[in-house]
Parts: C-alpha cells; structure tokens; sequence
C-alpha cells in the first residue's frame, strides 16, 4: 500500500521540561488507535531553544542517546504502531554534542540515526558553540512506512542534501525545525522570510519529485518568535497542510507514495542531469 498518513505535532515550548514532555505526550497519544504512519516532532522539541545565546550552562539540557526520554518514546513510537522522528540535543561523549533526531519504529526499535550536517551560526541562531557538524552523512533511512530523508532546520536550505537523499532513494524527506523572526527585525520582512522558508523546501520537493515535511515551532522564546507552518507537500510542490501560525497541536496528513512515479514520469529531471557538467559543485568559488 503506498498511502501513508503522517502526523505532525506543532507545540510551544511551555517553560518546564516536565510540562513540556507531558504535552508532546498527551498530543501524540491523541492518535492511538488512528492509522498513523510517520510522527514528526520539532527539532529540540524537549528544550527551549537555548541557542539564543551561548551561555555553557545549556550544554547540561543535553541527554544521551540511551536517555529515559529517548526510552520513553521508543514505547510511545510502540504505543502508537508508528515510526516516530525523534529529534533532540545528543550528548555524545565529553565535550561533543549534535542536534540529532533517532527515527523509531513501530515496534519501539531504532531505525536509523540522524545528526544535523550543517551549522548556522547568525544573530540568536548561535548553534556554531553547541554542535559539531554531523557524521551520519545524507543517507535515507528504511522504515515500515517507506524510506524516509531525515534533515534538519538549517539543512532546509542546501539544495544539495536535498538532491543526495532523493538519488538515494527517500520517498519523503522531513525537516524538524526551529524558526522564527528575531524581535530586532523589521515586520515588512515577517512575510518575506516565511515565504521564502517554505518555497524553498517546496522547490526540493520539486526538483526531486518527492514528499517533503517540516515541523516547526510557536510561541515567543528569548528574541525569537517561531512562526508555526509546519507543512507537507507533494511532488510537485503542492501544499497538502499548513498549519496555523499560532496552533499548539497536530494534524494528520495522507500521502501517496505513487506519486513520486506518476511525477518523474511526467517530469522526468534525473534522467535529464548532467553530471558530467556538475563536478564544479563540490569547489568553494570566490565570489566576483
């Protein structure tokens, strides 16, 4: 059966990490019982956004990767029978951490292992002091619900981890994320930046003839306003949900894996690359 039904959760970091797990708890278990395939939850959904500022004191908001959170909802991802992406601030080793989402299965085992490739490091973005680039490479990871391309927040804007996970063979790339405007920006550019956001994501869908999910957060945190809209759209780049701006929940959304075929049928941009000419890609050019 091609069709999935993915489920995203929109939530707003609620001030306690007691509170906050209760609530992504109580909104995910809304869907026992339901067909659900895929659970996404925000990027460092069990924190506040700490990166706002570095401050080594938020290094301690890190947990490892046998954590009871992480134990915990390898039984919810059970309870639910769906494969859950689970992102969160992965302790390593001493001294190393990643922004990291695991993606459970329905039997409450590991699938796969993400950790964020690229870095931001801009004005209340200060990721750069708490995460090394990730070493899991850009591999699609095969679940029960198809083969999905884990990516997150940053990664959103490279086309190239894009394009590599679809070659692989992701059938839908997600995006767990964390978003929004800084309080010292102008807002004629509120509207702009979403747009450009979600157009962005949209063009990966297009280019690479695949599904593409983003959940995002609400809510005001230090200078930061997450402006929502997690979404998921088709192949061809067509808005299937949009969530609302200001919602704190989630939404069920079908899919249909046989439209990656019908739209590379159609428009067919892997058997027209040229690779031949691409090779460019992989130099740092300077900029005239």
């Amino acid at each position: 059966m091609e069709k999935k039904n993915i489920v995203m959760l929109q939530g707003q970091w609620t001030g306690d990490f007691h509170s906050n797990n209760a609530w992504y708890k109580k909104e995910a278990l809304k869907w026992k019982g339901k067909k659900t395939d895929i659970l996404i939850l925000p990027e460092l959904f069990h924190t506040p956004y700490f990166p706002f500022e570095e401050n080594p004191d938020f290094f301690e908001l890190a947990i490892e990767k046998d954590a009871p959170l992480v134990l915990e909802w390898r039984e919810i991802a059970k309870e639910l029978n769906c494969v859950l992406v689970f992102p969160f601030f992965e302790k390593r080793s001493r001294g190393i951490y990643h922004n990291s989402a695991f993606v459970f299965e329905r039997d409450g085992s590991i699938a796969g292992l993400y950790r964020k490739s690229h870095i931001p490091d801009d004005p209340a973005f200060y990721e750069k002091y708490y995460f090394i680039p990730g070493d899991t490479g850009l591999e699609p990871i095969c679940t029960s619900a198809g083969k999905i391309g884990v990516l997150i927040c940053w990664d959103q804007w490279f086309p190239e981890a894009a394009r590599l996970m679809a070659l692989k063979g992701a059938e839908v790339i997600i995006y767990p994320t964390a978003i929004g405007w800084a309080a010292n920006e102008p807002e004629s550019l509120y509207e702009r930046q979403k747009d450009s956001w979600m157009t962005v994501m949209r063009g990966h869908a297009i280019a690479n003839r695949v599904f593409v999910a983003a959940t995002n957060r609400v809510g005001t945190e230090g200078e930061l306003q997450f402006w929502g809209h997690s979404f998921v759209c088709a192949p061809d780049g067509f808005l299937i949900e949009d969530l609302a701006p200001d919602l704190c929940g989630s939404a069920s959304t079908t899919i249909d894996y046989a439209e990656i075929e019908e739209n590379r049928r159609w428009w067919p941009h892997f058997r027209d690359r040229r690779t031949d000419l691409y090779a460019g890609i992989l130099k740092i050019w300077d900029t005239p």
